[in-house]
């Protein structure tokens, strides 16, 4: 073949319009969503071309409520679906207990026909559930990082923002997909295009494949403290097999006076305490998104025995991990949230319903299986 007509075939393929089709599952995160279609409409009117296409997908195309109680109607269902270049599935809130059956199959069906695959938010426990990450590396959502872990332990996940491996897709939540779709467009049609649609969205930095995730503590501290983001990034790694305190001080090159100090200036509570919050925290996530035995849970986060486990847990949650586990809530709690909730709506119809049919209601409804509810403690 001649280089002339190697260069015209390059140019039609590179032209050619990519069919994006976006699987949302019930209680899907609107934000996910957004920031993974934007970027694709910008392309295209920024070039003066149909670049891509983009097509909303549910199981059966009837509507879809977000996380946020805003329902979407899809342009198809599952069955009816256009064919596509790329599937991205978008996950949000308990991921572990919005997804069916059909939906695999579907995400396996399409993997036989090689195309490129892609989750956002807590969606790529879909893709894990399905089987296509074995093998691959993986972002997700720092909250359900650990309980895809340990249910999928042939997926390599990273705290990447995202991941592009081969042909799967996958990015943690919030506004991180607009970042993987850039990088995207860029593989697909250059620098130049990318640059523009950044400057449209006033994105002052296009983050790539190497940037991590902030935890929280991160967030707040930035880059000021860090001997103390390494110590709790080493507690982090270490959830299992704890790390003695005179043996981590010796890692981050510190004495165990300062880096107690440390703690207690910037986290005020002592490095055990921290440790212990730390490990239940993973505790709670894979009570409530894994099918892991209470026993197999306290072992995996550290704890000796399973009484030690269960006290440890109830003295810092409020809660035994049995009743986590089952969704319940203490009373207190559930008197606490209805009028909290009447208050901040008053002006609801009441031939709709009181306000457990509101938005805002359905949302926290929904939230309280996520391992972060009611962690933030208001003053």
């Amino acid at each position: 073949m001649s280089e002339n007509n190697t260069s015209v075939q390059g140019a039609a393929i590179k032209t050619k319009t990519r069919n994006i089709g976006f699987l949302l599952l019930n209680n899907f995160t609107m934000i996910a969503l957004a920031s993974a279609v934007e970027p694709l409409r910008m392309a295209n009117q920024l070039s003066g071309r149909e670049l891509y296409n983009w097509h909303t997908i549910s199981e059966d195309g009837e509507q879809v409520m977000a996380s946020d109680g805003i329902r979407i109607t899809p342009d198809s269902s599952m069955a009816d679906a256009p064919a596509l270049d790329t599937i991205i599935v978008v996950g949000g809130v308990n991921i572990t207990r919005n997804y069916s059956r059909r939906q695999v199959s579907w995400l396996q069906s399409l993997a036989r026909k090689h195309i490129l695959i892609g989750g956002v938010c807590t969606g790529p426990y879909l893709l894990a559930e399905a089987g296509l990450l074995d093998g691959y590396d993986c972002s997700a959502h720092w909250e359900c990082i650990a309980s895809l872990q340990e249910a999928y332990p042939k997926v390599r996940c990273t705290n990447h923002l995202f991941v592009i491996d081969r042909d799967r897709m996958t990015s943690s939540g919030g506004t991180v997909p607009l970042d993987m779709m850039l990088n995207m467009i860029k593989r697909d049609f250059g620098y130049q295009l990318t640059a523009g649609i950044s400057e449209m969205f006033i994105c002052d930095r296009v983050r790539n494949e190497s940037d991590y995730q902030r935890i929280p503590l991160r967030h707040v501290l930035g880059t000021t403290q860090p001997k103390l983001v390494e110590a709790v990034a080493l507690m982090e790694a270490n959830i299992e097999e704890a790390i003695e305190l005179d043996e981590l001080a010796s890692y981050v090159g510190l004495s165990r006076r300062q880096l107690e100090r440390l703690f207690q200036k910037y986290l005020q509570c002592s490095p055990s305490k921290y440790y212990l919050k730390l490990r239940l925290f993973r505790a709670r996530q894979l009570l409530k998104q894994t099918s892991m035995s209470i026993i197999e849970i306290a072992a995996a986060c550290g704890f000796v025995s399973t009484p030690h486990f269960s006290k440890c847990y109830r003295e810092h949650i409020g809660i035994p991990p049995r009743e986590e586990r089952s969704g319940m809530r203490s009373q207190d709690r559930s008197q606490t949230v209805t009028p909290l909730v009447t208050t901040a709506l008053p002006g609801l119809n009441q031939k709709a319903g009181t306000a457990a049919n509101a938005l805002a209601m359905h949302a926290l409804s929904e939230a309280q299986f996520e391992p972060t509810y009611g962690s933030v403690t208001l003053q």
